[in-house]
């Protein structure tokens, strides 16, 4: 017995929206379902697959859940369908691929074991000087 396969159709606008235009799309989305401590991270030069992440957290995984179907519902009225959804059985962590920004929409725990912020800024802070006793 074969079942048909269900085709998710993932695309992004030709021409896609600029990023600024989509980075402010996702933390309009994360301010109408009230998402938690939101962090925008800048990962160009850091990583090829996308440009910006932003984190934030939920209150439980219901409304993980929900702050992440809220991102995808704005970005669609870009015109712009996700690249990828994952997560979201479990709803601890949800991630939701934009192309050039990435949203992942935590429970406070999971974030916090995590460190994404972290693990994607260690570098750019600059050591502080230490002055030599001369």
């Amino acid at each position: 017995m074969t079942t048909t396969a269900h085709v998710i159709k993932t695309s992004l606008p030709t021409p896609p929206p600029p990023v600024e235009t989509l980075l402010k799309t996702v933390h309009d989305a994360l301010a109408e379902l009230k998402a938690k401590d939101s962090v925008e991270i800048d990962v160009r030069g850091k990583s090829s697959v996308c440009d910006y992440m932003v984190v934030a957290s939920g209150t439980s995984t219901r409304h993980v859940k929900s702050v992440a179907d809220e991102v995808v519902r704005f970005a669609k009225k870009l015109g712009v369908m996700p690249l990828g959804v994952e997560g979201e059985r479990e709803a601890e962590w949800v991630l939701v691929d934009l192309g050039d920004v990435v949203v992942h929409v935590m429970l406070p725990r999971v974030r916090e074991f995590y460190a994404l912020e972290r693990l994607w800024t260690v570098g750019d802070q600059h050591p502080d000087y230490i002055a030599s006793d001369e």
